[in-house]
């Protein structure tokens, strides 16, 4: 059985995941300082797997001490082995599978939710339909350019609100689970 599939993300107002050369370093400018996780630690506790793909591990591995006690699967045909193990990525390995292979691989291992992490990943799956519910986190700032969460070239995808919550923060989350086409 295919496992669920959620994309976990924060994003500008306009639509951007990290500036142009990667960075996410404004997510850190525009967090406030209280001690709200926004949900985060309840969903990763709910997750068999993260899969992220190579671009997501070169910004994570730049954080220094691996963030991650949930396993993680990297996507790459460019990363070997040792790129992980330099990173200290312990809980992590390495697949070239395509998107559905990979789900079709976790799923026999028991997995029952999966955590989809990275902008082109991301549309990857939903290309090939494998994405079942988005949690967006919006950050009130506007970075004018980058690398968007969903690309330009992208197909129409319908989705289906469950719920938004709104924080002290300016922070705007809201939860959607993607329609399946008949």
């Amino acid at each position: 059985m295919r496992p669920h599939t959620t994309v976990y993300c924060a994003v500008s107002v306009d639509g951007f995941i990290a500036r142009e050369d990667g960075s996410v370093d404004w997510l850190e400018a525009a967090g406030d300082a209280s001690e709200e996780d926004y949900g985060y630690r309840a969903f990763v506790d709910s997750v068999d797997f993260l899969v992220m793909g190579r671009g997501t591990f070169e910004t994570v591995r730049g954080f220094g001490a691996w963030p991650y006690t949930v396993p993680v699967v990297v996507l790459s045909q460019t990363l070997s082995p040792a790129d992980l193990a330099e990173a200290h990525a312990t809980d992590a390995r390495l697949s070239t599978r395509s998107p559905r292979s990979l789900l079709d691989e976790l799923g026999a291992e028991g997995a029952r939710r999966v955590y989809v992490d990275g902008g082109r990943l991301v549309q990857s799956f939903l290309a090939e339909g494998l994405i079942d519910e988005l949690i967006l986190t919006t950050i009130p700032i506007l970075l004018g350019s980058g690398i968007h969460l969903f690309g330009s070239r992208g197909r129409e995808h319908g989705l289906e609100h469950q719920e938004t919550r709104a924080y002290p923060s300016g922070f705007v989350q809201s939860r959607y689970t993607v329609r399946r086409s008949s």
